[in-house]
């Protein structure tokens, strides 16, 4: 059973830097493209940014890129996503997950951007 578990969001002000974490078992880890999502209120979820499972950053949303990076430890079945320059619309809940996704999702962290 794949089991999802985020952690690292919180309330920041803009400009300020968050590094959310996500820890990815019960499914083969090394061998899978993973990625970070988010949803605000009122929105679809979308794919803000993917690394395939040799460590290269395959995807980066329009709105991240030069700000997020997306990394991952298969040691530790572990993917990171370093978060700069935060602005308001970056506020959401974040979910990590194959990239494709699998059908279940984690509980996600929210990230809270203002003043």
């Amino acid at each position: 059973q794949v089991q999802l578990v985020e952690s690292g969001g919180g309330l920041v002000q803009p400009g300020g830097s968050l590094r959310l974490s996500c820890t990815a078992t019960g499914m083969p880890f090394s061998i899978n493209t993973m990625g970070w999502y988010r949803q605000a209120p009122g929105k679809e979820r979308e794919l803000v940014a993917a690394i395939n499972a040799r460590g290269a950053t395959i995807y980066a949303h329009s709105s991240v890129r030069g700000r997020f990076t997306i990394s991952r430890d298969n040691t530790k079945k572990s993917v990171a996503l370093q978060m700069n320059s935060l602005k308001p619309e970056d506020t959401a809940v974040y979910y990590c997950n194959l990239s494709p996704p699998y059908s279940a999702w984690g509980q996600g962290t929210q990230v809270t951007v203002s003043s």
